[in-house]
Protein backbone atom coordinates (compact mmCIF):
# COMPACT_ATOMS: atom_id res chain seq x y z
CA UNK A 1 0.00 0.00 0.00
CA UNK A 2 1.18 3.44 -0.75
CA UNK A 3 1.73 5.43 2.47
CA UNK A 4 1.11 9.18 1.44
CA UNK A 5 3.72 11.98 0.98
CA UNK A 6 2.62 13.72 4.27
CA UNK A 7 2.08 10.75 6.22
CA UNK A 8 5.58 9.84 5.53
CA UNK A 9 6.60 13.11 6.17
CA UNK A 10 4.92 13.03 10.00
CA UNK A 11 5.94 9.90 10.70
CA UNK A 12 9.61 11.01 10.02
CA UNK A 13 9.12 13.04 13.16
CA UNK A 14 6.61 10.92 15.39
CA UNK A 15 8.12 7.63 14.27
CA UNK A 16 4.89 4.83 15.51
CA UNK A 17 3.47 7.17 17.96
CA UNK A 18 -0.71 7.29 17.35
CA UNK A 19 -1.40 9.76 14.46
CA UNK A 20 -4.69 10.87 13.80
CA UNK A 21 -6.19 10.53 10.12
CA UNK A 22 -9.11 10.85 8.46
CA UNK A 23 -10.41 8.65 5.63
CA UNK A 24 -13.41 7.52 3.80
CA UNK A 25 -15.42 4.81 3.35
CA UNK A 26 -17.29 4.42 -0.19
CA UNK A 27 -20.42 2.10 -0.66
CA UNK A 28 -20.63 2.33 -4.57
CA UNK A 29 -23.57 1.03 -5.64
CA UNK A 30 -24.40 0.43 -9.49
CA UNK A 31 -28.08 1.02 -11.66
CA UNK A 32 -29.13 -2.41 -9.91
CA UNK A 33 -27.89 -1.76 -6.79
CA UNK A 34 -25.14 -3.95 -6.42
CA UNK A 35 -22.24 -3.36 -4.58
CA UNK A 36 -18.19 -2.52 -5.48
CA UNK A 37 -15.65 -4.23 -3.53
CA UNK A 38 -12.12 -4.59 -3.74
CA UNK A 39 -10.07 -7.57 -2.87
CA UNK A 40 -7.40 -5.70 -0.61
CA UNK A 41 -3.73 -6.83 -1.67
CA UNK A 42 -1.90 -6.58 2.13
CA UNK A 43 -4.59 -9.07 3.62
CA UNK A 44 -6.89 -10.68 1.08
CA UNK A 45 -10.00 -9.61 2.28
CA UNK A 46 -12.59 -8.19 0.60
CA UNK A 47 -13.87 -4.32 1.44
CA UNK A 48 -15.75 -1.82 0.44
CA UNK A 49 -13.28 1.14 -0.83
CA UNK A 50 -11.59 3.32 1.33
CA UNK A 51 -8.74 5.77 1.91
CA UNK A 52 -6.84 8.39 3.32
CA UNK A 53 -7.53 12.09 2.73
CA UNK A 54 -5.36 14.40 1.75
CA UNK A 55 -4.71 17.65 3.72
CA UNK A 56 -7.11 20.05 2.88
CA UNK A 57 -9.24 17.26 0.95
CA UNK A 58 -13.10 17.67 1.14
CA UNK A 59 -14.45 14.61 2.52
CA UNK A 60 -16.60 13.98 -0.94
CA UNK A 61 -13.93 14.40 -3.08
CA UNK A 62 -11.28 12.09 -1.32
CA UNK A 63 -14.16 9.60 -2.12
CA UNK A 64 -14.42 9.86 -5.49
CA UNK A 65 -10.77 9.84 -5.76
CA UNK A 66 -10.30 6.92 -3.98
CA UNK A 67 -12.84 4.75 -5.72
CA UNK A 68 -10.91 5.77 -8.94
CA UNK A 69 -7.34 5.39 -8.08
CA UNK A 70 -8.41 2.04 -6.77
CA UNK A 71 -11.03 0.53 -9.00
CA UNK A 72 -11.17 2.88 -12.19
CA UNK A 73 -15.05 3.70 -11.60
CA UNK A 74 -16.42 7.42 -11.89
CA UNK A 75 -18.87 7.99 -8.75
CA UNK A 76 -21.26 10.84 -7.64
CA UNK A 77 -21.26 11.39 -3.76
CA UNK A 78 -25.27 10.61 -3.16
CA UNK A 79 -24.95 11.55 1.02
CA UNK A 80 -22.90 11.08 4.17
CA UNK A 81 -23.79 7.82 5.70
CA UNK A 82 -21.61 7.36 8.69
CA UNK A 83 -18.85 9.55 11.07
CA UNK A 84 -17.24 7.26 13.59
CA UNK A 85 -13.84 7.28 15.49
CA UNK A 86 -12.55 3.92 14.66
CA UNK A 87 -10.51 2.07 17.14
CA UNK A 88 -6.56 2.49 16.93
CA UNK A 89 -5.21 0.23 14.05
CA UNK A 90 -1.61 -0.78 14.07
CA UNK A 91 -0.40 -1.17 10.67
CA UNK A 92 2.56 -4.15 10.01
CA UNK A 93 5.55 -2.42 10.19
CA UNK A 94 4.10 -0.89 13.96
CA UNK A 95 2.57 2.63 12.76
CA UNK A 96 -0.61 3.51 14.81
CA UNK A 97 -3.34 5.35 13.46
CA UNK A 98 -6.69 6.64 14.98
CA UNK A 99 -8.96 6.95 11.91
CA UNK A 100 -11.86 9.16 12.17
CA UNK A 101 -14.04 7.43 9.11
CA UNK A 102 -16.54 9.01 7.27
CA UNK A 103 -18.64 6.73 5.18
CA UNK A 104 -20.56 7.76 1.95
CA UNK A 105 -23.16 6.38 -0.23
CA UNK A 106 -22.10 6.61 -4.10
CA UNK A 107 -23.24 5.74 -7.52
CA UNK A 108 -21.08 4.54 -10.28
CA UNK A 109 -21.81 6.57 -13.36
CA UNK A 110 -18.91 5.34 -15.47
CA UNK A 111 -15.81 3.38 -16.29
CA UNK A 112 -15.39 -0.14 -15.83
CA UNK A 113 -14.66 -1.71 -12.54
CA UNK A 114 -10.81 -3.22 -12.51
CA UNK A 115 -7.96 -3.83 -10.33
CA UNK A 116 -6.51 0.08 -10.79
CA UNK A 117 -3.64 0.38 -8.33
CA UNK A 118 -1.42 -2.16 -6.36
CA UNK A 119 -3.79 -1.67 -3.58
CA UNK A 120 -5.61 -4.73 -4.74
CA UNK A 121 -5.83 -7.75 -6.02
CA UNK A 122 -9.40 -8.15 -7.30
CA UNK A 123 -12.25 -5.97 -7.87
CA UNK A 124 -16.09 -7.07 -8.23
CA UNK A 125 -19.84 -6.39 -8.12
CA UNK A 126 -21.88 -8.21 -5.49
CA UNK A 127 -25.32 -8.24 -4.96
CA UNK A 128 -26.21 -7.02 -1.82
CA UNK A 129 -27.31 -10.55 -0.21
CA UNK A 130 -24.07 -12.08 -1.55
CA UNK A 131 -21.12 -9.69 0.26
CA UNK A 132 -18.47 -11.36 1.87
CA UNK A 133 -18.12 -10.24 5.82
CA UNK A 134 -17.06 -7.01 5.93
CA UNK A 135 -15.72 -5.29 9.08
CA UNK A 136 -17.57 -4.06 11.44
CA UNK A 137 -17.45 -0.25 10.46
CA UNK A 138 -17.89 -1.33 6.65
CA UNK A 139 -20.98 -3.80 7.16
CA UNK A 140 -22.76 -0.54 9.06
CA UNK A 141 -21.86 1.59 6.08
CA UNK A 142 -23.62 -0.45 3.44
CA UNK A 143 -26.55 -1.24 5.63
CA UNK A 144 -27.32 2.69 5.86
CA UNK A 145 -26.41 3.04 2.40
CA UNK A 146 -28.96 -0.05 1.39
CA UNK A 147 -31.92 1.50 3.72
CA UNK A 148 -32.28 4.37 1.88
CA UNK A 149 -32.09 8.37 2.37
CA UNK A 150 -31.95 8.31 5.96
CA UNK A 151 -29.81 10.11 8.60
CA UNK A 152 -26.18 9.70 8.76
CA UNK A 153 -25.27 7.44 11.92
CA UNK A 154 -22.80 9.12 14.60
CA UNK A 155 -20.85 6.72 16.45
CA UNK A 156 -22.04 7.23 20.47
CA UNK A 157 -25.42 8.94 18.88
CA UNK A 158 -28.85 7.72 20.30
Amino acid sequence: MPVPEFVVALRARIGHDPLPLSGVIAVVLDERDRVLLVRRSDDGQWALTTGCLEPGEQPADGARREVHEETGVVVRVERLLSVEALDLSVAPNGDQVHWLALGFRCRAVSGEARVNDDESVEVGWFAPDSVPPLPAHQARCLALALAGDGDPWFAGSR
